[in-house]
């Protein structure tokens, strides 16, 4: 691939040339709404001619639009689909790695940050996610903070799966604390795996994502995958496994140390959870909260925080995520 950059009058022509064809029709999307896609988001014109495509507009916007039609290009060539949330990913990455002064399609390449499972690889779609993606992969105890959408949860989950498949655990165990709005546990009929599912919905959903149906029952069955209701896990010693807990921001502290203290053997943990949705009565201090105090400088212990530029889902989450925030914000500066 080449690409050379004129200068004309303050605008920044960057013309792109691509090796491979066939790979084309893939990258610019039907009737080209993936270049359409990145058009508006970057508030370029991008002509395409056979192989060579044509970026015109500032030069840091058509800098950006560069890296992020090369970079997947790249997903191509390397095998990977290109949709219309890749294109997204795309910009998003290429905007973060430039307002950090990063500019080479290296800087945003996720082959080094690929999570491999059955039905999908998963790859960063922000760079808080790729951050996340990191320190999934280099620490044996990973804190996941952030608001709705910004596959926190998603992402664990993905990693479990790739770590059981490639045989580098021989578990997945799953957790949650059962705090309810009006509901208690107790009054909801069936057995306590009956009882907890509801609440780990989302987990269940994020491994029908990662792996076929059967596979994912079978291992239920097996007790490869088990569920783990937080108040039940003291006492055990969880080694070769990986064990996430989800929605921690509801744990207790004495809860949260329990759990800490849980790690075993050849064993990696993922804590995640929002603080500013806690459901805790009045009075209790979150026990994410306070972990996250208490492990601040300690060695092997990763805490990212994502953010509102980090929500994948609808673009209008992201917004209505900054919305509450802002709001949050008047009330304190108001108290």
């Amino acid at each position: 691939m080449t690409y050379a950059v004129t200068h004309d009058d303050g605008a920044s022509p960057v013309v792109l040339e691509f090796e491979d064809n066939q790979l084309l029709p893939l990258l610019y999307g039907d009737f080209d709404r993936h270049l359409a896609r990145i058009e508006q988001a970057l508030e370029v014109t991008i002509a395409s001619r056979g192989n060579t495509v044509t970026i015109t507009g500032a030069a840091a916007t058509t800098e950006i639009a560069r890296v992020c039609l090369e970079s997947l290009y790249r997903r191509l060539v390397d095998g990977l689909e290109v949709s219309v949330g890749e294109v997204d990913a795309a910009v998003r990455l290429a905007r973060g790695a430039a307002a950090e002064g990063r500019h080479g399609v290296e800087e945003i390449a996720s082959g080094k940050t690929i999570i491999r499972t059955p039905k999908r690889h998963l790859t960063p779609r922000s760079p808080g996610q790729q951050k996340y993606i990191g320190a999934l992969l280099d620490n044996d105890l990973t804190f996941g903070l952030g608001p709705a959408g910004t596959g926190k949860t998603y992402l664990a989950v993905g990693m479990a799966v790739s770590m059981l498949t490639s045989g580098r655990v021989d578990r997945i165990i799953l957790s949650r604390p059962a705090v309810e709005a009006g509901e208690r546990l107790g009054f909801l009929p069936g057995d306590m795996r009956d009882k907890i599912d509801p609440y780990l919905q989302p987990l269940y959903d994020a491994l029908y994502d990662m792996m076929a149906p059967e596979q994912v029952d079978r291992k239920l069955e097996s007790g490869e995958i088990e569920v783990a209701p937080l108040a039940f896990m003291r006492g055990r010693t969880l080694s070769n496994a990986y064990v996430i807990l989800d929605e921690a921001q509801n744990a207790t502290s004495v809860q949260m140390k329990m759990f800490l203290t849980r790690l075993g053997e050849n064993a990696r943990m993922v804590v995640t959870g929002d603080l500013s949705q806690i459901d805790l009565p009045g009075g209790i201090t979150s026990g994410l909260r306070h972990a996250i105090q208490t492990l601040d400088r300690v060695e092997g212990v990763a805490n990212v925080q994502l953010s509102a530029k980090d929500v994948v889902r609808h673009e209008l989450v992201s917004r209505i995520v900054s919305a509450y925030d802002a709001a949050h914000s008047r009330v304190r500066g108001n108290d």
